[in-house]
């Protein structure tokens, strides 16, 4: 795990209703790291092994910018039926809009900070190394 999460727990300092525990996701890619869920939004950090992939999917509704952390991230997107492949290094963005198709990519380990509308389920696999990828896709 990275250091930043060995970090004296803001519980142990504030015990009170406004800290949240923090919730580990393991993923056959590595792990999400969910600091943030409301009604409103949901704060990640997904930390991606060397050489592992996320799905390429879409979101109906759910609407997200991720932020790489650390390392290297390699994206295939596609927007209005055109394909692009995109390479972002710590500290650049991107916004992910409802129905753009995108997959990330971990040249190096990589630490990635998402931000989005709290639509966890909304995902639509389209392909996926790992056997998880919709029969049909989900409306």
């Amino acid at each position: 795990m990275p250091e930043w999460l060995n970090l004296v727990s803001l519980q142990s300092i504030m015990p009170n209703q406004l800290t949240q525990p923090d919730k580990v996701v393991d993923k056959p890619w590595g792990y999400e790291l969910i600091w943030a869920h409301t009604e409103r939004y949901v704060g990640k950090v997904l930390h991606i092994n060397k050489g592992e992939s996320l799905s390429y999917q879409y979101h109906n509704v759910k609407d997200e910018t991720i932020r790489l952390l650390k390392g290297v991230l390699e994206l295939d997107i596609e927007k209005d039926g055109r394909q692009q492949k995109l390479r972002l290094a710590a500290g650049e963005s991107l916004h992910i809009v409802p129905l753009m198709k995108h997959r990330m990519i971990a040249i190096e380990d990589c630490d990635v900070l998402e931000v989005s509308t709290p639509e966890l389920d909304d995902v639509v696999r389209l392909e996926d190394r790992y056997g998880r990828a919709d029969a049909a896709p989900r409306k």
